[in-house]
């Protein structure tokens, strides 16, 4: 196994492989990957010592997107970079959540895991998967 397939067997998230879609065309485990990455992210919030997004809208869209990413590619990739190659970027597991710049210097581009001293760095270490479907639904 690659040094960076460790780190984010490391990191705490579980590997699997995308959900085959049922009859209607969507994935019966979307829901139960959402709930595996919000309480990821509420672990790795409360052992990095960092905190959520003052706007728990933007922590609702990061949540889905790397639970959507985990669902399609089967990694949890950063859903707010552009990517030539999302499969190639999943393999090489630089961008899979938590990130090497989040892991190195605690430097996260989605505003998922903030520091302190951070602007943005809201009071908040949890959200409820209910907030997380509403505010992603709009």
């Amino acid at each position: 196994m690659s040094d960076a397939a460790n780190s984010s067997k490391s990191a705490g998230l579980p590997d699997a492989a995308p959900p085959a879609a049922s009859a209607d065309g969507s994935t019966p485990k979307a829901a139960d990957s959402l709930e595996v990455i919000r309480k990821f992210a509420e672990t790795y919030a409360k052992r990095t010592g960092t905190y959520f997004c003052s706007d728990p809208g933007v922590t609702a869209v990061v949540l889905e997107g790397l639970a959507r990413n985990k669902d399609e590619l089967g990694g949890a990739l950063c859903p707010c970079r552009h990517y030539e190659d999302k499969e190639a970027e999943v393999a090489q597991a630089f961008w899979n959540c938590p990130c090497v710049p989040m892991r190195e210097r605690k430097e996260c581009h989605c505003m998922l895991f903030l520091t302190e001293d951070n602007p943005f760095r809201g009071e908040s270490q949890t959200i409820s998967l209910d907030d997380v479907k509403s505010l992603v639904a709009g």
